[in-house]
């Protein structure tokens, strides 16, 4: 972190960053708002590799989604590595946040923060206990595999997701700091 408050060398995560109707800016969490916690991500690890996620549509994704009603981003976090992974939560460590702005008229979900709301990024050990429950109502993972830090940055790099590849790397850095 330099001394303006920028991620260096994070171009990607130093910009706004928007995803449809959101504009998002990524900031190292010094303390989190919990009222206003729409969404909770994951870099999940096992051992000292990275795990990453393949969605039915090719793509690979950081694992992690919206809260339910009444859900901490913590609760959700547990369910996602359940859902996505096939995994339990071992441990959990928020390092950073999107402080999200949306131009929708209505929120994502009804129970959700908005217009503005924080979505939530930790990394964590997890225990790959089975395969991803993939429920009806979320998205389809394919294919989970457990890579190195190199590897889980390629891949998002090959797709274009440098925003989740300078997660993974910001993770990979805290973590082995």
């Amino acid at each position: 972190m330099t001394q303006k408050g920028h991620l260096k060398p994070y171009p990607t995560l130093n910009q706004p960053i928007h995803w449809g109707d959101i504009t998002a800016c990524f900031s190292l969490a010094t303390s989190i708002d919990e009222a206003l916690v729409s969404n909770a991500s994951i870099i999940p690890m096992v051992g000292d590799r990275y795990v990453i996620i393949q969605l039915d549509n090719g793509k690979w994704e950081l694992p992690g989604g919206t809260l339910e009603p009444k859900e901490t981003y913590l609760e959700c976090v547990r369910r996602e590595v359940a859902e996505e992974i096939g995994a339990t939560l071992i441990n959990y460590q928020v390092f950073g946040l999107f402080d999200c702005m949306s131009a929708a008229v209505q929120p994502y979900r009804p129970h959700i923060p908005h217009p503005r709301f924080l979505r939530v990024v930790g990394f964590g050990e997890v225990r790959i206990v089975g395969k991803p429950l993939n429920p009806a109502d979320g998205e389809q993972v394919v294919n989970v595999e457990v890579v190195t830090i190199e590897e889980a940055v390629e891949r998002f790099e090959s797709i274009a997701r440098y925003d989740i590849a300078e997660l993974y790397t910001l993770a990979h850095q805290i973590r082995t700091s």
